[in-house]
């Protein structure tokens, strides 16, 4: 019982109760007696009295006695039973008792008897359900690398069983499940995505392909993701100890390629538009008309892609600043007339990759 609720009732307190000074019951049965003595007084009943308090005390420790000789009576049968069958069970007992407590969902103990018969049944019409079943026991203790091991090793040992595919499956999602956090190391996020991809290549009317994209895909957002913030740190390193803005075009431009329909596509984009325009900006002159150039057609690739972003505001004040740019380094430095050639054509060019991406559309 709640102690504030307690000290709210008649006698709650040791000091308040008749004959404190020869009587000292726990705190517990303080707020027993002082619940019963409250709702005595409510339906107008005799006060306790000593002996009837004593009694009640006794009968309270007695329960709680009573309840803890009950449990570990059931702990003992039930610890005896398995140690009887660990000690003295030949492997067929082992056998049959570690597929109960699988059903039950004892998976600690079936993992256990599983996994001390794999060998002695290696070989025979048993072994591909004991590999199975000592393989799910581990995945649902959560040890994901074993369990993807003893898959992994299913579906190698036994590709024409009608569990294969489920073995298959499951090792993929052990990788996922221990795919770690966007900072840490992703061989385990891209592991999943192996085993996922052979999964649907293997089964592509499998049940559990539609499932397999979707994880699939977000474990390849993480690794967007993961290159993002690499691209995104040498964007704020800037100049420190070299031009880390090419490094951050170039983290970009490769996560891109490697993950073209990821959510993050659109701050990859604006992360190259933006550390090209800042790299033209700070470069010599006679650089500066080729990178103020190839900030535009990134402005115009990333415009025709994302016309409702809300980042046009500032890719229009790149353009603006960048077109400006371009006309000043021009003053300084004459094109070369390949570079004349090049920028009247330009809008000709934007025509013809548009017209070629709508008919692939279409």
């Amino acid at each position: 019982m709640p102690k504030a609720l307690c000290e709210g009732m008649p006698y709650a307190r040791t000091g308040g109760m008749p004959y404190a000074d020869k009587f000292h019951p726990d705190e517990e049965n303080i707020c027993i007696i002082a619940l019963y003595r409250y709702l005595c007084r409510l339906f107008r009943q005799v006060s306790v009295s000593a002996a009837e308090r004593r009694q009640m005390m006794n009968n309270a420790k007695t329960l709680r006695i009573s309840i803890v000789l009950c449990l570990t009576a059931v702990l003992l049968a039930s610890c005896g039973e398995f140690q009887r069958i660990v000690k003295k069970g030949d492997r067929e007992q082992w056998y049959q008792k570690g597929l109960e407590y699988y059903n039950e969902g004892e998976y600690v103990k079936a993992s256990y008897l599983f996994g001390g018969i794999i060998t002695a049944y290696s070989g025979t019409v048993r072994s591909d359900t004991i590999i199975r079943y000592y393989a799910k026991s581990l995945m649902y203790q959560r040890d994901y690398y074993t369990a993807a091991h003893y898959f992994r090793n299913y579906v190698k040992t036994f590709p024409s069983s009608d569990d294969c595919e489920e073995c298959q499956y499951l090792c993929a999602y052990c990788y996922y499940k221990m795919s770690p956090k966007v900072e840490l190391d992703q061989s385990d996020t891209e592991t999943a995505i192996d085993e996922f991809q052979l999964y649907m290549n293997l089964y592509p009317d499998g049940d559990k392909v539609e499932q397999c994209g979707v994880m699939m895909k977000e474990m390849q957002d993480k690794l967007a993701y993961k290159s993002f913030m690499s691209a995104k740190l040498y964007f704020d390193l800037g100049e420190y100890m070299g031009n880390n803005y090419r490094s951050a075009v170039i983290v970009a431009q490769n996560c891109l390629r490697k993950f073209p329909d990821t959510i993050y596509r659109e701050d990859l984009s604006f992360l190259i538009l933006e550390a090209k325009y800042i790299q033209a900006e700070n470069s010599v002159v006679e650089k500066q008309s080729e990178r103020y150039r190839d900030t535009i057609d990134e402005y115009y690739s990333f415009a025709n892609e994302f016309p409702e972003s809300d980042r046009m505001k500032k890719a229009n004040h790149i353009l603006a600043s960048s077109q400006k740019g371009l006309k000043h380094a021009e003053k300084l430095v004459p094109p070369s007339e390949d570079d004349l050639d090049y920028y009247r054509n330009y809008g000709t060019r934007l025509d013809r990759e548009a017209a070629a991406a709508q008919a692939e559309e279409q």
